[in-house]
């Protein structure tokens, strides 16, 4: 009897890779595992994966390939790819007989259909909305659930090494790193936990696993301060962190995440939830620890620290996507 085929978009990415390799060490899947360059085929390959595919949000030719026998998806994109990830989902829709499952990377915060929950009512600003971003957050959600599908989404506190990658310059070569967080506390998630949990989900199936929506955080809140003791351990050598203020973070990265960031520094994200405990039966992974271990992808945090970022200083990455409607 074969076995049934797992779609891994985003494949190449930190969750991704680390998916394709646990479930293809599972063996319970048919790995079939996204590109967009032809250069990752063989990496993916590597990794374990049985079958890769070419795909692309932004291109429709590419979509009946990838799903074609696809049961269960493993499904992230890119903060402005969303308007090609809504229209993936409309395609999803023509399918529901076909895709039983689907695991969608969320954020916390994205609490439309689980809590009370006004798009206007910032969590700490009188008169402003949410952010845009956690309004967008939903709506990728919401896409896939409208669509008739079985849904479980983690909604993830944001990935250790995330708001480092746009100063890995000056770590590297000046031992320092800047951002408007400051003594506020975070729990920041490991993305090797955000895999994990993943591989359990789709493992488990949507019987136990359908219609859930799970926070996936650290197992600590940690300040830039202690952030930047971590890595100085991890790198051997003193880091310092250097406070930024939000009107500077704005100008580097526009208004959009911006308003995100602020989040970040009102504590809205210093909480750490169970539900990492409850998916896998172990505490989730310190960032000191995901800095100095290895992944099923086999490499390190701090490996991964130096690796591709969408985020650049100087540029707004968020400009076309916060025109994106539902």
């Amino acid at each position: 009897m074969s076995k049934p085929v797992v779609l891994i978009t985003s494949a190449t990415g930190r969750i991704g890779r680390e998916l394709v390799a646990r479930l293809a060490a599972g063996d319970q899947f048919t790995v079939r595992a996204c590109y967009f360059s032809d250069s990752k085929i063989e990496h993916l390959k590597a990794l374990g994966a049985d079958e890769v595919v070419k795909f692309d949000l932004s291109s429709p030719d590419t979509w009946g390939p990838a799903l074609d026998g696809v049961s269960a998806i493993y499904s992230a994109s890119l903060d402005p790819m969303l308007d090609g990830h809504l229209n993936f989902c409309k395609e999803l829709g023509k399918r529901t007989d076909q895709i039983k499952h689907v695991v969608r990377v969320s954020c916390m915060g994205a609490d439309t259909n689980t809590a009370s929950y006004d798009a206007d009512t910032h969590a700490s600003r009188d008169g402003a909305a949410i952010p845009l971003m956690l309004q967008h957050y939903w709506w990728g959600e919401k896409a896939l659930i409208d669509a008739g599908l079985n849904v479980t989404a983690l909604r993830n506190n944001f990935f250790m090494n995330h708001l480092l990658k746009t100063d890995c310059d000056s770590i590297a070569n000046e031992g320092w790193f800047s951002n408007p967080l400051g003594n506020m506390r975070n729990s920041f998630v490991a993305t090797r936990d955000i895999a994990e949990a993943a591989a359990v989900v789709l493992s488990e199936g949507p019987e136990r696993h359908g219609n859930k929506f799970y926070d996936i955080t650290g197992p600590a809140p940690q300040s830039m301060a202690e952030i930047a003791t971590d890595l100085g351990r991890a790198m051997d050598k003193a880091i310092e962190y250097r406070a930024q203020n939000m009107v500077d973070f704005e100008n580097d990265f526009g208004a959009t995440r911006a308003e995100f960031f602020e989040y970040l520094t009102n504590g809205f994200y210093t909480r750490c939830s169970p539900d990492f405990y409850n998916i896998t039966g172990h505490k989730p992974t310190s960032y000191y620890d995901y800095l100095t271990t290895k992944g099923a992808s086999g490499e390190t945090g701090l490996e991964e620290l130096w690796q591709g970022n969408l985020w650049k200083k100087g540029e707004d990455a968020m400009k076309d996507a916060a025109k994106a409607t539902n």
